[in-house]
């Protein structure tokens, strides 16, 4: 069955893009039905599973050999446990709710069976990247995420903006792949195998001296590899730049991507490889201190963001940065970045989603400054919008409450002055996530409602395409069952999913002995803790409401403060990519091809010249002419005598 699991959206992929025309009209549906399937599958393997004891809940399903040569042997085999359904079902679940919701939204997309064949192929490379029983199957998994996302993202390729963000994104997660790779290469050097339980089992030992240590800086080498590739698919920094520009893909793409496929891949990698950074102390505190910036840093971008959708990418850049540092956190902190990240699935889903049904109403529009007022026209979308909102902010009682709680609990519990710092960053990036997904919410569905003054449409702009009956002016209206259907089971899961999973931490013993897990100590009470984050989500949401709330909001954003305005240039991210790598890459081009043509072909082509003028030289020796010949033989008679004479007179 987990084979199985794997082949039903592979199946979908391969009949929806091979199929031709003649699926167009039930291509959708095919690829829904097929998704759904692959849920199911995991859910009688997660109820197998619970029949089982702790112990005994790690299944291994071999296929068959991969490359069996004399002392390389790579197998095609996938390996099921707690961590892995827990990524299958959130996989499956949230990616077959937006198979559905994609029903709807793309409705009038004359390429709607291609972009199904996609979805379906998406889930299939992140289902072999979760189950993968080694890190080289892992790999292919990992480049099939990539292209899919590639085809996903450029969709609508016509666009060229949307071109480029494709583009974009396939180039930056090149340089993480790049990582991985050299990783899987010196895993298979120093263990001589890639599969994960010899891997992590000979990590354990050597570190515990049971058996030849292997030494720290090969270890350290290994996790920093892995670590840029988990910065490459989880957009961290220093390779996050392409996640904002990926939302110029089909709103269903974002929900996919941000919530259940790529930026989870790289929080599974880190914490899938947890013995390899345990081992690795200087590399799992990078791993911290790249999810603490990368929290700073994406709350601070999604403060400025007018576009909703960027915005929301700026929110998923934070709130992975705080699995990442959880995940840096090591046994204290495993097991509480996955709950995280399976909350996240819900309410980044749900977020998405409606942002999608907001545009939907809105005529494509994604400018929440010509937004306002829609609470009362889009009641659906406000609601399960408000319960995500009210999810990722960590209002008490949902499901960002407790998983955030618990990361800011284990970031404190690291101790001594990392500790403070790191629970500092955390308290501070939560405070931050009020105030930006406050001013999401007040900006969209609160205040007046902007939407009304905007002009008709004009010739000039033959994008704009007005609601029928009202000219340019978007009459905003709720979307179909089919798009809010999956919008009303995702704010369910926003709600109650964390309060399942924190309650008597069921969650957190559910993953072992996959993940080891450490009750951490925080230097003050979990009570004290859990006041400080609920006080600063209040500030926060306060300062949003004075900002956007009280205040009439400007369709056009003014000028606003430096900070203000490096962050809607993404902190210059882009122009720091642009000067350090794009231009630096061209004057190192420049530099190689100079000294290629002056250097290299300087001496290949003058010694060539040269053995060419000699030989040209030579030839004339050789003309034919017997009056030459004997010249020749004259002169070299004539030396030879005189040589002679001279010798005989020394």
């Amino acid at each position: 069955m987990i084979a199985l699991l794997i082949a039903a959206p592979l199946l979908g992929a391969a009949v929806l893009l091979c199929g031709g025309r003649r699926l167009d009209k039930a291509g959708h549906w095919i690829g829904t039905a097929l998704a759904f399937v692959s849920f199911g599958l995991g859910a009688v393997l997660f109820a197998g599973l619970l029949g089982r004891g702790a112990e005994d809940r790690t299944l291994v399903q071999h296929l068959y050999s991969w490359v069996p040569v004399e002392g390389f042997q790579a197998d095609v085999a996938f390996r099921l446990d707690q961590l892995s359904i827990t990524f299958v079902l959130l996989i499956t679940g949230v990616g077959s709710l937006i198979h559905v919701y994609s029903i709807g939204y793309m409705e009038h997309d004359e390429r709607r069976r291609r972009f199904f064949g996609y979805l379906n192929l998406f889930l299939a490379a992140m289902l072999i990247l979760v189950l993968a029983d080694n890190y080289l199957l892992l790999y292919l998994g990992w480049e099939g995420v990539g292209l899919a996302s590639y085809l996903l993202i450029g969709f609508w390729q016509h666009k060229p903006s949307a071109a480029t963000a494709a583009k974009k994104a396939f180039l930056v997660n090149r340089v993480g792949d790049m990582g991985l790779s050299i990783a899987v290469m010196l895993m298979f050097t120093t263990f001589g195998t890639f599969a994960f339980t010899p891997v992590l089992d000979s990590v354990g030992a050597a570190t515990s001296g049971a058996a030849a240590p292997v030494g720290e800086g090969t270890l350290t080498a290994i996790a920093l590899m892995l670590l840029l590739a988990a910065c490459g698919k989880s957009a961290q920094v220093p390779l996050q730049s392409w996640l904002g520009d990926a939302m110029e893909g089909p709103t269903p793409v974002s929900a996919l991507i941000h919530a259940a496929t790529m930026v989870t891949a790289g929080v599974y990698l880190i914490v899938r490889s947890g013995a390899i950074f345990d081992a690795a102390p200087d590399a799992q505190l990078v791993v911290t201190v790249v999810g603490a910036v990368t929290l700073i840093f994406g709350a601070i971008v999604g403060c400025a963001k007018d576009d909703i959708k960027k915005a929301l990418a700026g929110s998923t850049m934070s709130q992975i940065g705080y699995m990442v540092l959880a995940a840096g956190l090591g046994p204290i902190g495993y097991a509480v970045a996955i709950m995280h990240l399976v909350t996240h699935g819900f309410f980044k889903a749900g977020l998405f989603l409606g942002a999608g049904s907001v545009m939907h109403g809105m005529n494509d529009e994604v400018d929440m400054r010509k937004y306002g007022g829609l609470r009362k026209y889009m009641p659906v979308t406000f609601v399960t919008f408000g319960l995500g909102y009210l999810a990722i902010i960590g209002f008490p009682g949902l499901s960002g409450f407790f998983s955030k709680d618990l990361i800011i609990e284990a970031a404190f519990a690291k101790g001594g002055v990392q500790g403070w710092i790191l629970g500092t960053v955390t308290l501070v990036g939560a405070g931050i996530t009020a105030y930006y997904m406050t001013r999401v919410m007040l900006m969209t569905f609160f205040g007046e409602e902007r939407w009304r003054n905007l002009p008709a449409a004009s010739p000039d702009a033959p994008d704009v395409e007005p609601a029928a009956g009202h000219g340019g002016v978007p009459h905003p209206h709720e979307s179909p069952k089919v798009m809010t259907v999956p919008m009303i089971v995702l704010a369910f899961g926003s709600v109650f999913a964390g309060a399942f999973f924190g309650i008597g931490e069921r969650f957190v013993h559910w993953l072992e002995p996959v993940t080891s897990f450490e009750h951490g100590h925080p230097p003050v009470s979990a009570l004290t803790v859990t006041a400080a984050t609920v006080t600063v989500m209040a500030i926060g949401v306060g300062l949003a409401w004075l900002h956007y709330g009280r205040r009439p909001v400007p369709v056009v954003a003014p000028r606003g403060s430096l900070l203000t305005r490096a962050a809607r240039r993404d902190l210059y991210q882009d122009d720091f990519n642009h000067v350090v790598l794009v231009r630096g890459g061209e004057h190192l081009t420049r530099s190689l091809v100079y000294v290629d043509h002056t250097l290299v072909d300087g001496v290949v082509n003058g010694t060539a010249a040269g053995v060419g003028g000699l030989s040209s030289r030579m030839r004339r020796l050789q003309n034919g002419f017997a009056r030459s010949y004997a010249v020749s033989m004259f002169g070299g008679t004539a030396v030879l005598v005189a040589a002679t004479l001279l010798m005989r007179a020394v």
